[in-house]
């Protein structure tokens, strides 16, 4: 083979050699493929019936539909969500205002669709009773009468219990269904990036339509006020319950305080218990019996001091201050005035003088012996302030002792009060709001108000007979725009030259057209090997001589005369263009003979109208001889190997030798030995014969074989080693070729076709 068969036909070269047409024709075509207004125009006239034909059926599909829809009806209710709030009382409400934000106003919108509002809607209208929404209470139709009549006919009585649940299953898949149908006819939109949402519905009736919308706008703000109440009772119910809860608890943490105070003697008075108050008075006791008691031990000092020095007593501080001392001094002086006198007057032994002089000693003994009990008194008053101090000192001593017991039972005692705090402060916080709660309720007001309420309609919403016809017009175009593509995606078939070298990487060797598309009308009929004979000059037989010559020169430097003709399928044309081809080179001169090669078809026999006692399997077997089996076309001078009827054997009679002698011995007796072989895809036979021959004419049907088989058959053929010349496309309907064929030759045969004669 000079060329690999490149499926994809990715490694395609272009058909000239000149470099200068490589670079600037091919590759600027190649650029042009990619986007070519021509090849979307041939592609688009190609498929223009389809295009029209479903573009109309749309477009009246939609008029239809407009024309006979119900005329429907739109309402709509403006609400706004209100960020104002008036303030009767200055406290929190339990359930706070709505947020002026956008994701506050897309909320509100799908609460407005709920599926709850709508339930609400349903009952507060009773639209279940309404056989626009409820389809149970329309008049069934002609297949509503006859499903039911059959359900009844055949149908079992249910038990009265099993009824019952049914009918209420029933019921609530009903009343699912209203519900369903009223959303499904009501439209929540935001107007713009304001805070107001309208509210639509649609219905037949005009007046229906705003009464539901008007309904729907009125419930969502009932809804949002029973929101309201429900949180305010909800919040005084849990309030009222919580607050007796705390009452106790803090009436039982206020007596386990009191009885562990009670229990460790933590007693106050003035904010201080009364063994600190004790402590503190013991403090100041001990304070004054420590100075009076230094003090006595100052006088007694003082006084044994006095004493100690020789001193009479009489200078004593207690002494001087003592009203004995004083009187008996007084007497003293008195006595010793008189001593005094008596001694002057009378003398020491005078008796009145030695009376006095025993009184004035009696008196210094008083004095001595008072000024001794002074100096007792201190003592004793020193011993009684020093057990005093000692007394005071212990009671103290005690008193702090229980003052540390007293401190360390105040910890619990503290845990105690806290803990009773605590609950007194959470209680009376719950109870001060408790109070708010409750004087809120009946002063709730809801986020949201009505701004217009929807009024019945004049004019339709539905249909929009501009609008249906202008989109059906587009649903049109576009369904027959996506029918041409669909078409063409689906069309795996080769329509053009070009497609056969861009898809297949094959050279394009010819185009057979259809008779019946280049002839006149009264030889449409004539079989296309009978009218290449009678048309010599028609459009149809200079197309098999182009293939004749593309044939012969598909190997350069190398002469062509053995020629497998096949193709993927049955059908394909194989035996009418093989028996064209050896007709045409017979009337050129060539001596040539055809052999039919397809053992089970014996199509060539058929096209002659023969029907011989030996042929191509008799020659084969030695049973007949060439010269006897050959047949002579008279009209064109082509001669022809035929099979007979019993041609079909399982013996592989291509591959053998006498296959090949044979062969041989026709490439010299004739100047083009044509093998009329079996399709590909059908027979293995096709790809033993098409290795024996000097290049194999491989034909597919214009826009009907698959591309896919044709890449299969060409896979085949080329592991056998065959080298094909080229694809052929048969078959080929030059009217329509002419109208959309674009990239091939016959898109220009109208400007060309006068040259031939019909």
């Amino acid at each position: 083979m000079n060329k690999a068969f490149d499926p994809q036909g990715l490694n395609a070269q272009p058909m000239g050699d000149d470099d200068d047409f490589n670079q600037g024709g091919w590759s600027g075509g190649a650029l042009t493929r990619a986007f070519d207004i021509h090849q979307m125009v041939a592609t688009f006239r190609r498929r223009l019936k389809l295009f029209l034909a479903l573009a109309l059926l749309v477009f009246v599909v939609v008029l239809v539909f407009t024309i006979q829809a119900t005329p429907l009806y739109t309402a709509t209710a403006s609400v706004m969500i209100d960020n104002r709030t008036s303030q009767v009382v200055d406290t929190q409400a339990v359930l706070s205002g709505l947020p002026a934000d956008a994701a506050t106003v897309d909320t509100e919108v799908e609460v407005l669709r709920s599926r709850q509002l709508a339930e609400r809607v349903v009952a507060a209208l009773e639209l279940e009773k309404d056989p626009e929404f409820n389809s149970a209470l329309r008049e069934p139709g002609i297949i509503g009468q006859i499903t039911g009549g059959v359900g009844s006919l055949f149908g079992a009585a249910a038990p009265d219990t099993a009824q019952e649940q049914l009918s209420e299953i029933e019921a609530q898949k009903q009343r699912e269904r209203v519900v369903d149908t009223v959303r499904d006819r009501l439209s929540i939109r935001r107007v713009g990036l304001t805070y107001v949402m309208g509210v639509g519905f649609t219905s037949p009736d005009p007046d229906k339509a705003a009464r539901i919308a008007n309904a729907f706008a009125q419930n969502y703000l009932l809804e949002q006020l029973q929101a309201k109440f429900e949180a305010t009772r909800q919040a005084n119910a849990w309030l009222n319950t919580r607050l007796n809860d705390l009452r106790g608890e803090v009436i039982q943490a206020e007596a386990a305080v009191e009885q562990y105070r009670n229990a460790n003697n933590l007693l106050s008075a003035s904010g201080a218990t009364l063994t600190e108050q004790e402590i503190s008075t013991y403090n100041t006791q001990l304070a004054t019996v420590r100075a009076q008691q230094a003090e006595d031990e100052a006088r007694l000092s003082t006084a044994r001091a006095q004493m100690a020095r020789g001193s009479t007593g009489e200078d004593v501080g207690e002494a001087l201050g003592s009203t004995v001392v004083q009187q008996l001094r007084a007497r003293r002086a008195e006595v010793s005035g008189r001593v005094a006198d008596l001694s002057s007057r009378y003398g020491p032994r005078h008796p009145d003088m030695l009376r006095a002089e025993r009184e004035l000693a009696d008196i210094d003994t008083q004095i001595q012996a008072e000024i001794g009990r002074i100096v007792s008194n201190l003592e004793a008053r020193v011993q009684v302030a020093r057990q005093r101090t000692g007394s005071m000192q212990g009671s103290l001593a005690g008193a702090r002792g229980t003052l540390a017991a007293n401190n360390n039972a105040g910890v619990r005692l503290n845990e105690l009060q806290r803990n009773a705090e605590a609950s007194r402060t959470l209680y009376q916080g719950l109870l001060d709001r408790f109070k708010e709660t409750t004087s809120q309720e009946g002063l709730e007001e809801s986020d949201a108000r009505i701004v217009s309420r929807a009024i019945i309609p004049n004019q339709p919403s539905s249909p929009n007979v501009p609008l249906n016809l202008a989109l059906g017009l587009v649903l049109a175009l576009g369904a027959g725009l996506a029918a041409v593509v669909l078409a063409e995606m689906l069309d795996a078939g080769m329509a053009t030259g070009e497609d056969v070298e861009s898809k297949l990487g094959l050279p394009h060797i010819g185009s057979i057209p259809l008779v019946s598309s280049v002839a006149d009308a009264k030889d449409r009929d004539v079989p296309p090997a009978d009218y290449l004979l009678e048309k010599p000059l028609s459009a149809f037989a200079e197309a098999i001589r182009a293939l004749r010559t593309s044939i012969l020169f598909s190997r350069v430097g190398r002469n062509v005369g053995l020629i497998a003709v096949t193709s993927t399928l049955p059908g394909e044309g194989k035996t009418t263009t093989s028996v064209c081809l050896a007709r045409s080179a017979a009337q050129a001169g060539q001596r040539v003979v055809i052999v039919d090669c397809d053992l089970r078809r014996r199509a060539v026999n058929r096209m002659f109208g023969i029907e011989p006692e030996a042929g191509l399997l008799e020659v084969l077997n030695g049973t007949s001889t060439l010269e006897a089996a050959l047949y002579h076309d008279v009209a064109s001078g082509a001669y022809v190997l035929p099979l007979t009827h019993t041609a079909f054997t399982p013996k592989d009679v291509f591959s053998s030798q006498a296959m090949d002698t044979l062969l041989a011995r026709l490439a010299e007796s004739f100047d083009l030995v044509i093998l009329d072989t079996a399709p590909v895809l059908a027979v293995a036979d096709t790809r033993v014969l098409a290795g024996k021959a000097d290049t194999v004419v491989f034909l597919t049907r214009w826009r009907a074989t698959p591309q896919k088989a044709i890449t299969n058959s060409l896979k085949l053929l080329d592991k056998a080693g065959a080298h094909v010349a080229g694809v052929a496309l048969v078959q080929v309907d030059m009217k329509s070729q002419a109208r959309y064929g674009y990239g091939d030759a016959g898109y220009y045969y109208g400007a060309y076709k006068s040259y031939y004669t019909a």
